[in-house]
């Protein structure tokens, strides 16, 4: 009897210790947290999708599980372009995707992820963090319930695939698919443009629906196939320098998540970003001599003449949108005035070794 009173205090004094641990627990520890996000590319595309899933890994570990964001592939949920409206509503909680592909409801938007002969790494993110890019991206987003953080980053990447050898003149009367403020340059130049998602590319080009085609880099070019098709790939990507992605999420959803919950992802996030970018730097002259000796692609630069064709095009797009797009010129203004501004310590730091040579 004696032995069984002792189990039985033991047994209350361990059901006493569990509940103060349970109750002096913040609320938010004790429940799991789940999220769907939609990724605007597969799983297994280099760079882009790949980041979504270590992202999403990232966030389990540094949580303890509590927090999950579960990757979905491109259309498994909704349409890959349309995660804008979807994540507004509340329908799916966040997106892996990029800025470029809302531009249909805000052009300036377009300015969140590359711009035509646009800055470097350094000075592009200078300005979206410390320079009011970040901010206004915020302010547009607010009125859509949204909220954004930049998410991964890549290098630069190379301006078409094309199935000849190309001139200026060449281009007009062609069907491309274009990403971006490049898209309403290439306009210019005469080219009917499309914006379409990466696994719609290669049966777009390979069914003639397009002539040529953009999309990445030649890591992302490689695992899409479009060697198959166009032997010529053209340098530089003057369309995108640099181009950042984000982490599109719910804003009533974003508010409801603790302070904790809140740090993991913005820090999960941001750690993709220079991960991202270093990697595509470090892969892609590789990816270039694989093209080149294993795929037989003609690595083809544009002349001077022409990329100044492209530029002078880039500055009228420019003044016509701003003309007609009042948020359109806000942001611009305040990219062009922090580039400007940026120039004295660019011009100062600038280097051009000649032993490379």
């Amino acid at each position: 009897m004696k032995l069984l009173k002792t189990l039985k205090y033991l047994s209350m004094l361990a059901l006493v210790a569990g509940m103060a641990l349970t109750l002096g627990a913040p609320a938010d520890a004790q429940k799991k947290v789940r999220w769907k996000m939609q990724s605007a590319f597969g799983s297994k595309l280099p760079h882009l999708g790949t980041s979504g899933v270590r992202f999403s890994e990232n966030v389990k570990v540094m949580s303890g599980g509590r927090l999950i964001i579960k990757f979905f592939e491109p259309g498994a949920l909704i349409p890959p372009l349309e995660c804008f409206d979807a994540v507004s509503k509340g329908s799916i909680d966040s997106c892996w995707t990029t800025p470029g592909y809302h531009t249909g409801k805000y052009p300036a938007l377009a300015f969140m992820t590359s711009v035509p002969f646009g800055p470097g790494f350094g000075e592009f993110m200078a300005w979206k963090m410390f320079g009011g890019g970040d901010k206004l991206r915020d302010d547009i987003y607010k009125k859509h319930n949204l909220i954004a953080f930049d998410s991964f980053a890549i290098g630069p990447e190379t301006s078409g695939w094309f199935r000849t050898e190309m001139t200026i003149d060449k281009l007009r009367g062609m069907k491309m698919r274009f990403f971006g403020l490049g898209a309403a340059v290439m306009q210019k130049m005469g080219v009917s443009t499309q914006l379409l998602a990466a696994a719609d590319i290669y049966p777009a080009l390979e069914r003639g629906v397009i002539d040529a085609t953009e999309f990445s880099m030649p890591t992302i070019d490689i695992a899409l196939g479009f060697y198959q098709i166009a032997k010529y790939n053209y340098f530089p990507g003057w369309h995108q320098q640099t181009s950042v992605q984000e982490l599109l999420m719910n804003r009533d959803k974003w508010n409801a998540l603790s302070k904790q919950n809140k740090r993991i992802l913005t820090n999960a996030a941001g750690s993709q970003v220079m991960y991202t970018y270093a990697e595509t730097e470090a892969l892609n002259f590789g990816a270039m001599l694989e093209m080149k000796t294993k795929y037989g692609v003609k690595i083809r630069r544009w002349p001077d003449s022409t990329l100044a064709k492209f530029e002078k095009a880039w500055v009228e797009v420019v003044a016509e949108k701003s003309a007609t797009d009042p948020l359109f010129k806000k942001v611009a203004d305040s990219y062009f005035s922090f580039r400007k501004k940026y120039k004295v310590w660019l011009d100062a730091q600038t280097l051009k070794p000649t032993y490379l040579k």
